[in-house]
C-alpha cells in the first residue's frame, strides 16, 4: 500500500493560507468579515511579588475575566530580539567619542554582542489580548456589472460600485464602533490590574503578522513593548 502524500502549496497560493484581508483603522479585517483589535500588555514578574501582591493581581485578573461579556484570546508570542538598532546606536556613540581607548572598547563590545546573539537566540515574550467582533452583516462586495433602478434605468458600474462602497463603509463604521467599545472595556480591565496596555496601530499590526508568518527570521523592526 502506497504511503499517503501531502501536497505542498506553491508560492502562488501562499496568501490563501493567510486569513487577514487588510488592516484598517487599527483593526484587522479577516477574509470571513470578522474584525479583530489587538492589545499589547506589559508583563509583570509575578514570582518576585509578595504573597499579598500576588493575591491582589490574581483577584484583579479574575475580576477582569468575569467583567467581560464577550470572548477574548490571550496569546504569548516569543520573538527573537533584534539588536541592529542597538548596535547602530553604539556606532553612533563611537563616532562622537574622543578617546581612542573607549572607541576600541565600543568596537569590542559591539562585536561581543553580535557574536553572542548569533550563537544564542535571545528571546523576548510579547503578551497580546485579541478582541474579536463578528458582524451580523458583511460589507457589500462591489459588483462588476451595472444594476437597474426601480424605474428600469440602468446604472453604470461606477455608480453601483460607489454605492456599494458607501454602504460597505457605513456597515464597517457601525461594526467598528461596537468593537471599539469592547476594546475600551478590555483595556480598562487590564489597566485596573496595574498593567500597561497599548492598542496596536497599523505599522505594529503589520510587523506583528510579519513576525507570525516568518518565525525563522529576526523581526524586521523593534516593536515597542510595554513594561512594568
Amino acid at each position: 500500500m502506497a504511503s499517503p502524500t501531502i501536497s505542498k502549496p506553491d508560492a502562488g497560493n501562499s496568501l490563501d493560507l493567510v486569513d487577514v484581508q487588510e488592516v484598517r483603522e487599527n483593526t484587522v479585517i479577516l477574509k470571513d468579515g470578522g474584525l479583530r483589535q489587538i492589545i499589547m500588555v506589559g508583563g509583570v514578574n509575578f514570582s518576585l511579588k509578595s504573597e499579598t501582591e500576588q493575591n491582589i493581581i490574581t483577584g484583579a485578573y479574575q475580576t477582569f475575566l468575569n467583567s467581560l461579556d464577550f470572548p477574548v484570546q490571550i496569546l504569548v508570542h516569543s520573538r527573537k530580539v533584534n539588536i541592529d538598532k542597538y548596535v547602530e546606536r553604539l556606532m553612533q556613540r563611537k563616532e562622537v567619542e574622543q578617546s581612542p581607548i573607549l572607541q576600541n572598547q565600543i568596537d569590542e563590545y559591539a562585536e561581543f554582542i553580535k557574536g553572542f546573539v548569533q550563537k544564542n537566540a535571545i528571546m523576548e515574550k510579547v503578551f497580546l489580548v485579541v478582541i474579536p467582533f463578528y458582524p451580523q452583516n458583511s460589507a457589500l462586495k462591489p459588483k462588476s456589472g451595472g444594476g437597474f433602478s426601480l424605474f428600469g434605468k440602468k446604472k453604470s458600474a461606477a455608480e453601483t460600485n460607489a454605492k456599494d462602497k458607501e454602504e460597505g463603509d457605513r456597515i464597517f463604521n457601525e461594526n467598528l464602533a461596537q468593537l471599539n467599545q469592547r476594546t475600551s472595556q478590555a483595556m480598562s480591565g487590564i489597566l485596573g490590574m496595574g498593567l500597561e496596555a497599548t492598542l496596536l496601530g497599523y505599522e505594529q499590526l503589520v510587523e506583528l503578522f510579519y513576525n507570525f508568518y516568518n518565525p525563522q527570521t529576526v523581526e524586521r523592526q523593534n516593536m515597542p513593548i510595554p513594561r512594568e
